[in-house]
């Protein structure tokens, strides 16, 4: 089956839903050989991925992974990667000062892949607990407003297609289908793109797997962030509707940064980056990068009409200290963990 769905791809052919559904099956399922993922992902670098083809994809590792059942409203802030700017980890920043700001985030990561830091290497630095279960996550997503969903846990079945993803070494659909697939089946995102042309896809793949509201965003630079140095491209669904927009740091009071004072070379400097911004005394780049993805973040989550007025709430929110207050209760579970 596998190899009739891949000479139908290398002949240039699209995929239906559910052949897609089918061929990531059989991959999430052990029964494709490297060489096979291989020359799919390939085929898909080149030509591209259509919305039935994407949709196919996230269904069948949506039933693949362990997922687990609540009834909160929850946001999650994972991007693509894969934008190789050495930023620090400012979706990781940005989850922070969103749960401290009551906002139930599911933060959806991994370890480094292609970045100086993964989000789950900056949150061991940070002291951050990164749960090791189900059960754990949803118990601190209630007392806590975040948890942390390990991407190699919550999707063991990638582990078949792990190594032939490290040897290709490039970008590929992979990285579009991680923030597709949140464990905990958030139905409102703010997702990072290294490319926008991927963006519209992506939303339309959201829309028909039932999402609410999502933001999709890529820096002008090409920062699967949205950008301080530049302007970000938008493209936005909401109540099943999708716009495409352009917005640039003045149109929400933020003075333009240099790429160069958010970048890092370690997992160390941009934890130390971090706390910096969430303590009030961060350079104005890294702490108007982080306001400024804390904005649209609160408007993904319903908590604000327009991304200016969560810029607003979220540097209230720091100055007065309390998102630094949050972060140490987030710390004081981590060893109230390692007491247990």
């Amino acid at each position: 089956m596998f190899k009739e769905i891949l000479k139908k791809t290398v002949e240039g052919e699209k995929l239906t839903e559910a052949e897609a559904k089918k061929a990531m099956d059989i991959i999430m399922n052990g029964e494709a050989t490297p060489s096979q993922i291989s020359s799919l992902v390939t085929v898909f670098r080149f030509r591209g991925e259509t919305i039935e083809e994407l949709t196919g994809f996230v269904r069948s590792m949506r039933e693949h992974a362990l997922t687990f059942d609540h009834d909160m409203e929850v946001v999650d802030t994972c991007g693509t990667g894969g934008d190789a700017s050495s930023t620090f980890n400012i979706s990781t920043a940005t989850a922070i000062v969103l749960s401290g700001l009551g906002v139930k985030v599911a933060k959806h990561g991994n370890r480094g892949m292609s970045s100086k830091s993964g989000s789950a290497e900056v949150l061991d630095y940070l002291g951050i607990p990164t749960q090791s279960s189900a059960e754990k996550a949803l118990e601190s997503l209630e007392k806590n407003n975040m948890c942390f969903l390990f991407a190699q846990q919550y999707h063991a079945s990638m582990k078949y297609a792990a190594p032939t993803r490290k040897e290709i070494g490039f970008r590929n659909i992979f990285n579009l289908l991680g923030p597709l697939t949140n464990p905990a089946n958030s139905k409102r995102q703010l997702i990072g793109v290294f490319d926008t042309v991927h963006a519209e896809k992506m939303a339309e793949t959201l829309r028909n797997l039932g999402t609410e509201r999502a933001l999709i965003v890529t820096g002008g630079e090409g920062l699967d962030e949205l950008s301080i140095t530049t302007h970000t491209d938008l493209v936005t669904l909401n109540g099943g509707k999708i716009i495409r927009s352009q917005l640039v740091p003045e149109d929400v009071g933020l003075n333009r940064g240099e790429l160069a004072d958010i970048q890092v070379n370690s997992v160390q400097q941009s934890a130390e980056m971090i706390l910096s911004v969430l303590a009030g005394t961060g350079g104005e780049a890294a702490t108007n990068i982080v306001l400024l993805n804390a904005g649209a973040g609160l408007y993904a989550a319903g908590k604000v009409e327009a991304i200016a007025e969560g810029v607003h709430e979220a540097s209230q929110a720091i100055k007065s200290g309390r998102i630094y207050e949050h972060l140490q209760l987030l710390r004081e579970e981590r060893k109230v963990e390692s007491h247990a």
